[in-house]
């Protein structure tokens, strides 16, 4: 989470953060992950989830209250943002201790040696980070998912090279303006990434505030 582009407020006494974006998506977004998750841990229990991107810990939090048979692993680039995350873990059982991932790093750079995961969740990182990370991300997650398992992406997004509404595009060159690095990223230059590590793309989610979560399965 980029504290520049989602605000943020901060709970001194219980080193809490909170991005109000993240407060208001985190239920639209959990209402996704429950149409795939539960058939995961009907049949595998704790089904194992990494989120690549952690920010304040809201959203894991989040999903591991309300997600059970589920073991989270949350990851962040900025370390600042751990205290927050350990902070918010600490609500329940389900979740581990934070640990470092750079996405733009190959996977066998990633701090998970010997692990695997059913799944893998990265919100509101593909559009705010260098775009190396974006490959990296998919890389990352077929590297460490098993086979059948899902990667969810959630975000603003072009599709056939258009960007929509009028809002997304002013963000789209907001970001740019900032950083050149940054930017929506196309769906279908996201299905070639994916493709080339053995991913696909299987739903398309509509989300409030012109998003969209992407469900993208191991094969």
């Amino acid at each position: 989470m980029m504290k520049g582009i989602y605000p943020y407020a901060k709970d001194e006494s219980q080193k809490k953060l909170c991005a109000p974006a993240a407060e208001r998506n985190k239920q639209a977004i959990l209402e996704v992950l429950l149409q795939y998750i539960p058939q995961m841990t009907a049949v595998k229990s704790p089904v194992e989830c990494l989120e690549v991107a952690s920010g304040t810990g809201q959203h894991v939090v989040h999903f591991a209250q309300h997600l059970p048979g589920t073991q989270w692993q949350p990851a962040e680039f900025d370390t600042n943002d751990f205290p927050s995350i350990i902070a918010y873990a600490s609500e329940v059982a389900n979740i581990s201790e934070p640990v470092f991932i750079d996405a733009s790093l190959c996977p066998e750079q990633w701090p998970l040696e010997g692990r695997t995961f059913d799944v893998v969740y990265c919100a509101n990182m593909i559009h705010i980070s260098p775009k190396a990370c974006t490959p990296g991300l998919f890389a990352g997650a077929s590297a460490y998912l098993l086979k059948g398992g899902i990667l969810f992406t959630y975000g603003p997004y072009a599709h056939g090279g258009v960007i929509t509404p009028e809002s997304n595009q002013k963000f789209d060159l907001s970001l740019k303006s900032r950083d050149a690095e940054w930017g929506l990223r196309d769906i279908d230059d996201l299905k070639k990434i994916a493709g080339n590590v053995g991913l696909v793309l299987e739903n398309i989610h509509d989300m409030p505030a012109n998003n969209k979560t992407l469900v993208w399965r191991k094969i």
